[in-house]
């Protein structure tokens, strides 16, 4: 059984790959990935708040208090020559590299043109074998146009392209107002995949504190029908590869992301529920499913039934909303 899949320009033996998690935090269960089946990792992401928190921090301790004597001044060198980066992160990733023999991909979530242009450069330099782009802010002043915003994420993949040499995914929120015209527009741009969704993490309120409190939920099965649908309608119509994330717990949800034109199919709250041993349990209901069926490769199965291959392709849009409602009964 062939389940081999090319992604962002690499030969993977099978269409599974762990997702940006804290699982990727640690040597150890990247290695225990490996000997699952994971056929590349994402590491877990790197946010350029936390660079830049760290920079103003060493900045402020090595300024404190050099006005009081002239002779602090000599104490340290200035702030620019101290190497204030993401050492921590780069240094995961070359451990990685040393330790695995599937590609690791560097997760980089940033807030600003140039902070993903210094960082992604970074990261290529420190082995990684490509960059998923994790473009995730909200747009909250309702001055800023959906074209600015449009923009913003067209900059920061361009910028990102012109200084690395390495393959580059590109990953979005649902909320665009026209996603197919996006993804054209991120297809032209260079991205090399694409990988939907993004989930926004919503935040709850304390009521007893009155404080607003982080509430991460993990997804469960059915958050895979609005990325499955996306597959579905963009596979075909762009050059770039597509992933599916969100959502993906079992053997069928792989076979359906496959099905529908993904490449990989991305996983990330079944490790978090199971242990990351689940992936030899997904990898092994995929062959089993194939053989059924007699499927001999992924590339055979790849694709058939998105919307360019469906005999019913209106049943991706307004048709199958009003076929659910009309079969739902109470």
């Amino acid at each position: 059984m062939d389940l081999s899949t090319r992604y962002l320009g690499m030969n993977l033996r099978t269409p599974l790959v762990p997702s940006a998690s804290p699982l990727s935090d640690s040597l150890d269960n990247i290695k225990r990935m490996e000997d699952a089946g994971a056929s590349a990792v994402v590491l877990y992401s790197l946010f350029e708040e936390q660079l830049t928190r760290e920079r103003e921090a060493l900045d402020y301790h090595l300024a404190r208090g050099t006005e009081s004597f002239a002779e602090s001044l000599t104490y340290f060198p200035a702030p620019e020559a101290f190497r204030a980066g993401p050492e921590g992160y780069l240094e995961k990733i070359r451990k990685a590299k040393a330790a695995v023999g599937i590609p690791i991909i560097a997760s980089l979530n940033g807030a600003s043109i140039g902070g993903w242009v210094e960082y992604a450069k970074k990261m290529e330099e420190a082995g990684a074998d490509a960059l998923e782009l994790n473009v995730y802010f909200i747009p909250t002043d309702p001055a800023r146009s959906s074209a600015e915003i449009e923009q913003t994420y067209l900059d920061i993949l361009k910028a990102v392209k012109f200084v690395v040499s390495i393959p580059v995914a590109l990953k979005l929120s649902p909320f665009f107002s026209s996603m197919s015209y996006m993804a054209r527009r991120f297809d032209e741009a260079g991205a090399n995949a694409l990988v939907l969704f993004n989930r926004f993490y919503q935040p709850d309120l304390d009521l007893e504190n009155l404080e607003i409190r982080p509430n991460i939920l993990l997804s469960t099965p059915q958050a895979l029908r609005l990325p499955l649908r996306w597959v579905a309608i963009l596979y075909g119509r762009v050059k770039a590869d597509l992933a599916a994330t969100s959502g993906i717990h079992s053997s069928e949800d792989v076979l359906k992301v496959l099905l529908a034109g993904g490449s990989v199919a991305q996983l990330c709250s079944v490790l978090l529920r199971h242990g990351v041993g689940q992936i030899r349990e997904v990898e092994k209901g995929i062959v089993e499913w194939m053989e059924k069926h007699e499927y001999e490769s992924v590339r055979q199965l790849r694709g058939s039934m998105s919307q360019k291959s469906c005999a019913d392709p209106a049943a991706f849009e307004r048709a199958q909303y009003m076929q659910a409602v009309i079969s739902y009964k109470a």
